[in-house]
């Protein structure tokens, strides 16, 4: 084995950026408001029927970040891609806090502002939009469910080189799952916690 010199740890390390320990996926998303008669509301999607993962789901525009790109790039860009909007149509208006979910993703929500009412969606992502007022959520409190995240252990894990076996107390992760329903939709998940602590930032 190579001997590791004092200057090799200072040369890797010196002016290094850390990033999260393990793998995550990296997406991005945008709250997108539109603004009617003095009422504000944020833009919806039910994604398109026919989508691998997550098809029906309501959701906000967004998607993985791609290599080189900054999660305001991706959420710029798949808002664009997703809704057939130009540029000059969306109106970046700041950042949201950013969401480590307990199932190794990462994303990074965006507040901005469209700029043109026309909006015809790309049919192969997305099977309709619909606008709720912002008003609705400062209004009412989403449902609760608490969920409970616990370790599930291959026949073969070592538990004998852990002191105590299988008697160890192993962490559990427990969280919230919030339900806003609106009319017909039921707005959950990912979406819905960023929803919440979007309307917490503003109260």
């Amino acid at each position: 084995m190579k001997k590791i010199e004092i200057e090799r740890v200072e040369k890797t390390f010196k002016n290094r950026r850390p990033k999260p320990i393990g793998s995550f996926s990296r997406s991005a998303v945008m709250i997108l408001l539109m603004e009617e008669k003095g009422e504000i509301y944020i833009l919806f999607e039910r994604r398109a029927l026919t989508l691998r993962r997550q098809p029906g789901d309501i959701s906000l525009p967004g998607g993985a970040i791609e290599e080189g790109e900054t999660p305001r790039e991706a959420a710029v860009r798949e808002t664009m891609e997703e809704l057939n909007l130009n540029r000059e149509d969306i109106e970046v208006i700041g950042d949201m806090d950013y969401f480590v979910s307990p199932y190794n993703s990462i994303i990074f929500p965006f507040i901005g502002k469209i700029r043109s009412m026309e909006i015809y969606p790309n049919t192969e992502e997305v099977d309709h939009l619909f606008k709720v007022p912002i008003k609705f959520f400062t209004d009412n409190i989403p449902l609760i469910y608490p969920v409970e995240l616990i370790p599930n252990f291959t026949e073969d894990y070592p538990f004998h080189l852990i002191y105590g076996g299988k008697d160890y107390k192993f962490s559990t992760r427990k969280y919230n799952q919030y339900f806003y329903i609106y009319g017909d939709y039921v707005i959950w998940g990912f979406t819905a916690q960023v929803i919440k602590s979007f309307i917490e930032l503003l109260e």
